[in-house]
């Protein structure tokens, strides 16, 4: 991770952002754009289905190769959605299956959601040390952050982010398989590319409606406890004097 997005160092602020914007751009032209407009393109031209889907497959396996080359190493996310290619892939040329292979993108949805939830019973929950590791571990973000796992308030707050993440993505990969399975394959394939975005869109709202909820309570405890004890209240104690920050 950069750590150069701290705040002291606005020119690796802008690089960071960049990074970001590339890493939307290669999402949008690999995983969308590109997937969809070859499917289209190659049934125009008189290929089946499946032959169809499967060209149109490669696009996101470039995406993850590119980004693997850039990162220098193959992320976990990178690896789930190639697993999902290849586990779509064996069985749609198995079935000759065009909604087989459709179903590939509910694959790593799914195994997402079971590892979140099953980090429940971890010494950290999966969405903390993804947010710990996007943020930067050696960040003053990422400092604060570490040091506020102590409180049982805050490793509670994750844990129950984790939990509405998790079984957020379990809903998109059942509702992704009933849609292959009652649409025609070229809106199954559209909605297979824009159903997560919905789904991260939503989860994202809502933790961050959820973060600042929770860091105005901590605050609104923390002008309480001043006023009711005084003596008691010290700069040494997060829970009184700040909430965790989530937004």
């Amino acid at each position: 991770m950069d750590t150069s997005a701290d705040a002291r160092k606005p020119a690796g602020s802008a690089g960071t952002k960049s990074g970001r914007l590339l890493s939307i751009a290669m999402i949008a032209i690999f995983d969308v754009a590109a997937p969809l407009a070859a499917y289209s393109a190659l049934r125009s031209a008189g290929w089946s289905a499946v032959a169809a889907l499967l060209l149109s497959g490669v696009f996101p396996v470039l995406g993850v190769a590119i980004a693997a080359i850039r990162n220098r190493r193959l992320d976990v996310v990178g690896g789930l959605v190639l697993a999902g290619i290849v586990v779509g892939t064996v069985l749609g040329l198995a079935f000759h299956s065009a909604r087989l292979l459709l179903v590939e993108g509910s694959v790593p949805t799914a195994v997402f959601g079971f590892v979140c939830l099953g980090s429940l019973w971890a010494r950290r929950p999966l969405l903390f040390s993804v947010v710990l590791e996007f943020t930067g571990p050696d960040t003053a973000r990422g400092r604060e952050m570490t040091s506020l796992w102590e409180f049982e308030k805050f490793r509670r707050i994750f844990r129950i982010i984790t939990a509405v993440w998790g079984i957020g993505f379990l809903v998109e990969a059942a509702l992704r398989v009933v849609i292959v399975y009652n649409t025609s394959t070229g809106t199954a394939l559209a909605s297979s590319k824009v159903t997560p975005f919905v789904f991260a869109a939503v989860l994202s709202a809502w933790t961050v409606a959820y973060g600042t909820y929770q860091k105005r309570k901590g605050e609104r405890r923390g002008e309480m406890s001043q006023i009711a004890e005084p003596s008691h209240v010290t700069a040494a104690s997060p829970e009184v004097t700040k909430a965790p920050d989530l937004t």
